[in-house]
């Protein structure tokens, strides 16, 4: 009876048998739609100017496979195109085409990272390539990490690991120190563990956007006077509005005399630390007790890949280990949804490996070595005496009128970005201090001098 249900309403699932033609030609047409739209982009732009799209929801009977693709076709005519060569709003770059291999065989596998017994190779993967990456970066033999959904999800990890290895794991009086800089996430991160605004206390920025060591010397005192039990430390590798390093050297001295957890959100600029570009601050990354890292944010892993990397793997196992009693266990081998908060994950670190195996350290080092090309070429030439620049040793530039009010900034950007998507340039407006700006991510591959060349006429006129 089910059996005739299903080749009655064309419900398909991967055959066991014969050949499976009919996913093949799905997945043929498929590609070809989305290669079409990765083909028009230049056309069309970075953001759809229709905004056409209809939500339709499932009916009583499944559609066809034509309305399907009709659908699909519809849903990328009205979504952020990232390929094209004006796409610089967002730390959202092209999707290197063998991570768009791996998300299709991720998907096909159906494999769930929660333990072994149900993702044998992808678990072996996802640890060796943990492994890898930690000691690329400096960590020692007992290091190791775990992917996750994003950044935000992999920061939380960490604070989490960090609180439960103070001892502090209900204490009221647990608190986070960052850097006024430091991403928004934290705030969220604060909130899920329990805690409020007052237990994330905010370090000032220097002049470059690094964490103040002096004002971060005076707030550790001051916790201390108020009895208030610091769990962690964040340090910044790459703020969102600049691109800014915190001192990194410095802040893990006083981690280590004052015996407080380092983790340093790397989600921007820490996959710099695994090739040999000469970043200041990237060299003493090694010192922390844990670092974010984010291949999606700039060499085109597919979202999301996110890793979470500690220098002791002992630290995730006594956090996040529960037992599973429904799961067969290996004693040699570490269930993966028993060393973070996600439970059922998806294969998702083949395409992260697919992707570093096809660039190798040279590709990968091309592609971020050209990102910074492209943001000094930007520097170099927007007008200085027109605009006050704000950047740091990364791909990210935020500027804005010299001497322009705050009341001002908002509709000046507002005015500006808008005339920009109009000439097929996407430029973001973050808030920061009390202003708006103009900020420009030079992380998109396909973006070339003359792209950016057109793009200072625009600014500079």
């Amino acid at each position: 009876m089910a059996e005739d249900l299903i080749n009655n309403k064309d419900i398909y699932f991967p055959s066991y048998l014969g050949t499976n033609d009919k996913l093949i030609t799905l997945l043929n047409r498929a590609s070809q739609i989305l290669c079409e739209w990765f083909s028009k982009a230049d056309k069309n732009g970075p953001l759809p100017l229709d905004k056409s799209f209809k939500c339709i929801m499932p009916a009583e009977d499944g559609n066809s496979e034509e309305d399907l693709f009709s659908e699909i076709e519809s849903l990328l005519k009205n979504s952020f195109n990232p390929v094209h060569p004006g796409s610089l709003a967002h730390l959202d770059p092209p999707p290197l085409i063998f991570s768009i291999l791996g998300e299709l065989i991720a998907a096909g596998l159906n494999n769930n990272l929660l333990a072994y017994e149900l993702s044998p190779s992808v678990t072996l993967l996802e640890e060796s390539l943990c492994k890898w990456f930690a000691q690329k970066i400096g960590f020692n033999d007992f290091s190791g990490g775990i992917a996750a959904s994003g950044g935000t999800l992999s920061n939380l990890n960490a604070l989490i690991a960090a609180r439960n290895n103070a001892g502090l794991g209900t204490n009221p009086n647990s608190v986070l120190l960052v850097s006024e800089d430091a991403h928004s996430s934290f705030v969220k991160c604060i909130r899920i563990m329990g805690l409020d605004t007052n237990n994330l206390v905010r370090i000032k920025t220097d002049n470059q956007g690094r964490m103040d060591i002096s004002d971060l010397r005076k707030s550790l005192d001051k916790c201390s006077i108020e009895n208030k039990k610091i769990f962690a430390i964040v340090a910044t590798l790459g703020t969102t509005i600049r691109g800014a390093v915190d001192p990194i050297k410095e802040i893990s001295d006083i981690c280590k005399q004052r015996n407080i957890w380092l983790h340093i959100d790397g989600s921007i600029g820490g996959i710099f630390a695994i090739t040999s570009i000469q970043i200041e601050g990237l060299n003493n990354i090694n010192q922390a007790n844990s670092i974010t890292i984010n291949p999606q944010k700039i060499i085109g892993i597919t979202k999301t890949s996110s890793l979470l990397l500690v220098s002791n793997m002992s630290t995730l196992k006594n956090t996040f280990n529960t037992g599973l009693p429904y799961i067969s266990s290996n004693e040699n081998i570490i269930n993966r949804g028993e060393i973070g908060i996600q439970g059922s994950r998806p294969a998702e670190v083949i395409k992260l490996w697919l992707g570093l195996r096809f660039l190798g350290l040279n590709g990968i080092e091309n592609i971020l070595k050209s990102s910074i090309k492209r943001k000094d070429f930007f520097i170099k030439n927007i007008n200085n005496n027109k605009f006050d620049i704000y950047s740091g040793p990364l791909h990210i530039v935020s500027f804005l009128p010299k001497k322009l009010e705050p009341k001002d900034s908002d509709a000046w950007t507002q005015t500006k970005v808008n005339e920009l998507i109009n000439n097929n340039f996407m430029l973001s407006r973050p808030k920061f201090k009390g202003k708006y700006f103009l900020r420009v991510v030079m992380g998109n591959y396909n973006t070339k001098e003359s792209h950016i060349e057109e793009l200072l006429k625009l600014l500079n006129s």
